[in-house]
């Protein structure tokens, strides 16, 4: 600040925030400015003041307004010069930190990190999220990180304190021991895992990571291929032969788009190749025939001549049952034929075999 001068005094200090991720925000103070022994600092909600003088932290202010005086804060009685006009002049700096939850911050794996899994082998992984955090020791982080910076954004912040999040996710994921089939059950373990370890380190530089979110964690394409092949023959499961047909199916419709032909031929490049191709194929249905395949026991109770209908609502029943099973309609007894003695169904009017009239 210029000596000679002509002085110009500061009655109110304050900065009204209208940032999106400014952190580090410093007064701006001319040659002709000076801090009164009387003049007045406003500190906003989410914000705090910072008396700096002579790159040395005087004094912090939470959120309220100040009359800056010695009476109210001895600090500045060390760094008053000689009065000017019955008022003495403060040779500092004000800083402004905010102190606001910084969201949206987007952390990733910008080279994939290898994973011992017991079913893959050695699996290299990638994932990202996203994550938010604040200045909770505004004194560490002016002086760990901004310095007298006259601005410091959250992005600056961020490239410096991200790997911390990588790394953390990296120890995590190799000390957990959990399969690649297990990762995505897990996410919230993950992420809080990751944000208590990477909060130690964002702690050394007044920083307090409030949230973290793991969104996905991603397999190499051939894992995951592997692992939908393994779905599909869970689903197939039962019988080999299921899937032996479903393949000789699967190069049949194959050969039948070949444009080479509409013979076997076209199941290859060339005659050989399509009665190789036969033979295969021959050999995959007749293993698949002679698999043993289970077929739905065959009930003779029910056999259409020993069902009889419900006069009710002239649903099938098995005969000799005394009680309708979809109504519950009590079933009438047996019915003979008056002429010829034959059985009769429960609603009949002529008997099928002598024809009388019932």
């Amino acid at each position: 600040m210029g000596l000679f001068s002509k002085k110009q005094f500061l009655k109110v200090i304050e900065w009204q925030d209208d940032s999106k991720d400014l952190l580090i925000y410093r007064y701006p103070l001319t040659d002709r400015d000076q801090i009164m022994n009387s003049s007045t600092l406003i500190v906003r909600p989410s914000q705090i003041g910072v008396l700096v003088h002579k790159g040395q932290i005087a004094d912090i202010f939470a959120p309220g307004t100040y009359k800056l005086s010695t009476e109210n804060i001895p600090i500045i009685s060390k760094i008053l010069t000689l009065p000017t006009h019955g008022e003495y002049q403060v040779q500092a700096e004000v800083y402004y930190v905010n102190t606001k939850n910084i969201t949206g911050l987007k952390w990733g794996t910008q080279n994939p990190i290898m994973m011992r899994d017991n079913d893959f082998g050695n699996v290299r992984i990638r994932a990202f999220g996203t994550y938010a955090f604040q200045v909770n020791d505004p004194r560490r982080f002016i002086e760990k990180m901004s310095g007298t910076n006259k601005e410091y954004h959250a992005s600056e912040a961020h490239n410096q304190v991200c790997p911390s999040i990588l790394q953390c996710f990296a120890d995590a994921v190799s000390e957990s021991r959990i399969s690649a089939l297990d990762l995505a059950s897990n996410y919230r373990e993950f992420s809080n895992t990751v944000l208590e370890g990477a909060n130690e380190e964002f702690d050394k530089f007044g920083l307090k990571i409030t949230s973290l979110l793991i969104e996905n964690i991603s397999l190499p394409a051939e894992v995951e291929k592997a692992l939908d092949e393994r779905t599909r023959l869970g689903i197939m499961s039962d019988k080999m032969g299921t899937y032996t047909q479903l393949a000789a199916a699967d190069a049949l419709k194959a050969a039948a788009s070949n444009p080479n032909g509409n013979n076997m031929a076209g199941l290859g490049v060339g005659l050989g190749a399509g009665v190789a191709t036969a033979g295969v194929l021959s050999q995959a249905l007749a293993n698949a025939k002679d698999s043993p395949v289970v077929k739905p026991a065959e009930d003779k109770d029910n056999s259409s001549s020993e069902l009889i209908e419900c006069p009710n609502c002239h649903a099938q029943v098995k005969k000799g049952s005394k009680f309708c099973p979809e109504c519950g309609n009590k079933l009438p007894s047996k019915r003979f034929c008056t002429n010829c003695g034959a059985e009769l169904s429960s609603n009949a009017k002529f008997c099928p075999e002598c024809g009388t009239k019932q």
